[in-house]
């Protein structure tokens, strides 16, 4: 995957984080509907396969009255080439 630089985080003027204890670190959501909880899970599952991605936390919901009412969010970061830390 190569680093878009047009891609940023906007924070307001003055913001500091050089705390290293407190710096801001960009999270992705993705989003999974599917008509059963397995069906969810499956379509996650096989889309983290695909991309190289560290999972940090997941979340369900149910959305009454929706073709595909079971939502599972995925929230990760990109592991970028050539990134260590």
């Amino acid at each position: 995957m190569e680093f878009d630089p047009g891609l940023c985080l906007d924070v307001p003027d003055g913001f500091d984080d050089s705390d290293a204890d407190a710096q801001v670190h960009p999270v992705a959501r993705k989003f999974f509907a599917a008509t059963t909880a397995a069906g969810a899970f499956e379509k996650a599952g096989a889309w983290v396969a695909e991309n190289k991605v560290f999972l940090l936390d997941v979340s369900w919901d149910f959305l009454h009255d929706e073709d595909r009412p079971y939502l599972l969010s995925i929230y990760f970061t990109f592991e970028l080439e050539g990134a260590g830390g």
